[in-house]
């Protein structure tokens, strides 16, 4: 519609003498967007982008559809013929429009504030998540469902830990198969790596090829927890590739992590992906480029509107090093960066940017790499630096030099999670400090006191039409979600009763609302999975430096998703005295660093050998 229609002259002389147009960035203002896309639903029972509103001037819709062509064809009406014949109703009738849109509002009501029973968190939640997936999985393929098919991580999470309390391994068998299969098709960018959006087909071969920063983090987080699971080398590899390809095509040089990279070249998708095998030939020479097509299955006849997308699908070996590959790839890359370069949404969001802290924070704890440390305090730092207003209000979105919109539930609860995330492997109080703050922040701002759950947008936001609150986790979670999962884990780590509290009422509300579709709230269900099942909280007294790192390489060889961990030291014993009220009746026994592990709220005697914590764990 962009090129269609509002770059045509004919298109915009009727827009600009009828109507004021204002075009809405969804990224920015995931409010608008919210509100706007559940009256397309409720008007046409369909939706997507990009969506057409026509309102009155004080917000009210009384017209909504998705695409429209310039003019008329087949059963579609046109987009000028739909102005005109507003325009016409809006000069002749004005009246009906007006009450038109206000029947629809108000027979909106029901939509915008979802249905919500008096439902209990229950293990049947968790299984009922897990019988879903199950039932649409591909065998084949992996993955969920048929295509297009989404990456969605989070599906993947739940199961790894689904694995872990109920020992069922075909739970571990689906994220295998499904982390194997994302990784061997196209959508995995197998020369520059990084994964795009989605496959528009089954065996994940042909993706939509724009690269999203969210995608990027939330997939690092499932590989790498699959690798914690199984020590898979290759889910490892795969986690160290994605975050070579954020660092070097998204992350600005303040620090912050940019949105997202077009698929788009020269007009055309997927144009800078693509190969031909001759091209190979004459950039890689005769027996290097066959075998580098026959590697990747690079063919005459090609895959993609005949050319190839690189791909491992019938490759038998895709999960062995191969150094004369790595050496072939790289030379390739150097010869596909000279193409036309790819546009970049250089906005940094806050809530994309909390999800890559949270990624970079788990590679950190995994695999001990400093610079993964590095980088995520950097993108803190630019988030505390530039995206705080002076009344210490979070913002949503930075962008040539500037900061903008009051930040939305979304942005609380990523980044919460990020900062939750970097506690738990740098053990730095100034992060768990942090997630607090902005915890208390989210739910003075954004929490139902009333019908619990929590609000997109804060109470000192714009005010528009309807106030919605968004559960579904669709390929980014929902930040009702990822509070819950926050809440809960502070409330474990802190021993604060009012997080135990509101994590239950949030838990409690969500269940109430999944009406038998808990495969579509798969984040839900990680943080369903921490409340419910066995959890372990482990204090640490720490007397030297070594034995904290000992207690780093233990928890970064071993996987256990309900186990929370707390070190106090010399230097962080007032300030985490402070957070955590009940750690001051943690000290040393008999003058050395001391483990006290805990589970369902009896705890084993201390002790002070590091082996033996090992195996307690």
């Amino acid at each position: 519609m962009a090129h269609e229609s509002f770059e045509d002259t004919e298109v915009a002389k009727i827009i600009n003498e009828n109507f004021i147009a204002i075009k809405v960035d969804r990224e920015e203002r995931p409010d608008v967007d919210s509100v706007y896309m559940t009256v397309c639903q409720a008007l046409t029972h369909h939706g997507g982008w990009p969506l057409t509103i026509i309102m009155t001037p004080d917000q009210k819709p009384f017209f909504a559809g998705t695409y429209f062509p310039k003019k008329s064809r087949y059963n579609m009406p046109g987009l000028i013929d739909i102005l005109y014949s507003i325009s016409t109703h809006w000069e002749d009738n004005k009246s009906k429009l007006i009450s038109s849109s206000e029947s629809i509002l108000s027979e909106l009501d029901k939509y915008y504030e979802g249905e919500s029973r008096n439902v209990k968190l229950s293990s049947k939640t968790l299984e009922n998540g897990y019988n879903q997936l199950s039932h649409v999985f591909d065998k084949t393929y992996g993955g969920f469902g048929a295509a297009p098919k989404f990456p969605t991580p989070h599906k993947i999470m739940f199961l790894l830990r689904y694995y872990k309390t109920h020992k069922d391994i075909k739970a571990l068998e689906m994220a295998e198969k499904t982390l194997d299969c994302m990784y061997k098709g196209g959508l995995f960018d197998h020369v520059g790596f990084g994964f795009s959006r989605y496959s528009t087909d089954n065996k994940w071969l042909v993706p939509h090829f724009e690269k999203m920063l969210y995608d990027n983090a939330l997939l690092i987080i499932a590989y790498l927890e699959g690798y914690e699971v199984t020590k898979n080398k290759l889910y490892k590899d795969v986690a160290e590739k994605a975050l070579e390809y954020v660092f070097k095509e998204l992350r600005s040089e303040k620090g912050g992590f940019y949105c997202a990279e077009d698929a788009d070249s020269e007009g055309e998708e997927g144009k800078y992906y693509v190969f031909n095998p001759l091209e190979i030939l004459e950039v890689l020479g005769e027996d290097d480029g066959t075998y580098f097509n026959e590697y990747f299955d690079i063919t005459a006849n090609g895959n993609f509107e005949s050319k190839s997308i690189p791909n491992l699908i019938k490759n038998s070996n895709f999960n062995k090093d191969n150094d004369k590959i790595n050496d072939l790839r790289e030379r390739l890359l150097e010869y596909r960066s000279k193409r036309m370069k790819l546009h970049k949404d250089d906005k940094i969001l806050t809530s994309w940017n909390g999800l890559m802290i949270a990624a970079l924070a788990k590679a950190y704890k995994v695999l001990e790499d400093e610079r993964y440390f590095e980088y995520a305090k950097k993108a803190v730092n630019f988030i505390f630096d530039n995206l705080v207003d002076e009344n210490k209000r979070l913002l949503a979105r930075y962008r040539d030099e500037e900061s903008r919109h009051k930040a939305y539930l979304d942005d609380y609860a990523f980044l919460c999670f990020g900062l939750i995330e970097l506690y738990e492997s740098s053990f730095d109080v100034t992060f768990l400090k942090k997630a607090i703050d902005l915890s208390e922040d989210m739910i003075n701002l954004f929490w139902d006191n009333e019908k619990q759950g929590f609000f997109l947008y804060g109470e000192d936001g714009e005010k528009l039409i309807a106030r919605p609150k968004e559960l579904f986790d669709g390929a980014m979670p929902s930040g009702n979600s990822v509070a819950a999962y926050n809440l809960i884990k502070l409330a474990r780590i802190t021993g604060d009763a009012n997080f135990e509290d509101i994590a239950e009422k949030q838990l409690d509300f969500i269940c109430g609302a999944l009406f038998s579709e808990e495969i579509n709230h798969s984040f839900f269900l990680i943080a369903a999975s921490f409340a419910l099942n066995p959890s372990k909280e482990l204090v640490c007294v720490i007397k030297d430096k070594s034995d904290e790192e000992k207690i780093k390489d233990l928890l970064s060889e071993k996987q256990t998703f309900n186990l929370t961990t707390i070190i106090k030291t010399n230097e962080n014993k007032k300030e985490i005295e402070e957070i955590i009220p009940f750690i001051k009746d943690y000290d040393f026994v008999t003058d050395k660093s001391t483990y006290y592990l805990c589970e369902g709220k009896s705890c084993l005697s201390p002790i002070n050998n590091i082996d033996e914590l090992k195996k307690l764990l």
